[in-house]
């Protein structure tokens, strides 16, 4: 059953119309991949579901609820979490804190018992620590950085330091954009892994935009082509593959030509 929902998105800025009438929809526990050349608009996609940008029309369900019109902290509570190209943590701070920082839309504490962190406030964060440390680091292989401050850090585990964070928010939705940017083969590999283990073991449903084809072919349930705003295909990865306009899109139309594809 589909767990999110797009339907005719548009977004302009200006007089620049960057999404036009995109639409999917994404079954539970699915890794759902969207693609396409620089510039094709996947961001503003990812933005649209997370609620940084506001579109232009359009509307967008999660669990047959209306997200639409709902503020990004609103949608994070109701379970859609969200990692970036470029990344933002807050590098001074340590590992471990940057994690905790993912768990506080589903903090219950008072604003008294916070600020003097006494009784339930102390307890709820020496639960949400165990948490974080039994089951995230664990998870993503990251307990020997866990102290560290993450400016300190390698590019590469400063990018599962942020999908750390996002899994301590308990998402129903994983937003990834670019999660293998910048990264070499094994990190690549490794992050592939995680990304697998995540839809497989916690049953949590993927959306990422990936330059790396390969890696994209291999993980994906299915794939969303777009170009110049517009979904030019949607289908397995195989299929998708294969399919004349994306290869056009890719290669363009003179190469294409060329391989008897266009």
């Amino acid at each position: 059953m589909p767990i999110l929902h797009a339907e005719n998105l548009n977004l302009s800025f200006g007089g620049l119309q960057v999404l036009h009438n995109i639409g999917f929809s994404v079954d539970e526990g699915e890794i759902f991949a969207i693609i396409g050349p620089n510039g094709a608009g996947k961001t503003s996609i990812l933005n649209c579901l997370g609620g940084f940008y506001l579109q232009d029309s359009g509307s967008i369900t999660l669990a047959d609820q209306n997200i639409s019109t709902l503020s990004p902290d609103r949608r994070a509570a109701m379970g859609i979490a969200r990692t970036f190209q470029n990344i933002a943590l807050f590098r001074g701070m340590t590992v471990l804190d940057n994690i905790k920082l993912g768990a506080h839309t589903h903090l219950k504490t008072g604003l008294l018992a916070a600020a003097f962190y006494w009784g339930s406030a102390h307890r709820e964060e020496m639960r949400l620590r165990d948490e974080i440390e039994d089951k995230i680091i664990d998870f993503l292989e990251i307990e020997h950085i866990r102290k560290q401050p993450v400016g300190a850090l390698p590019y590469g585990l400063q990018k599962r330091v942020e999908l750390a964070r996002a899994l301590a928010m308990r998402p129903k939705v994983l937003l990834m954009d670019e999660p293998v940017a910048g990264m070499n083969a094994e990190e690549t590999e490794d992050m592939a892994r995680f990304i697998l283990d995540i839809q497989e073991e916690w049953d949590i449903t993927i959306i990422i935009i990936e330059h790396d084809i390969h890696m994209i072919m291999d993980i994906s349930d299915r794939v969303m082509v777009v170009n110049f705003g517009q979904e030019i295909a949607t289908g397995a990865p195989g299929e998708v593959q294969a399919h004349p306009e994306v290869i056009k899109a890719y290669l363009g139309t003179k190469k294409a030509q060329e391989a008897n594809i266009a």
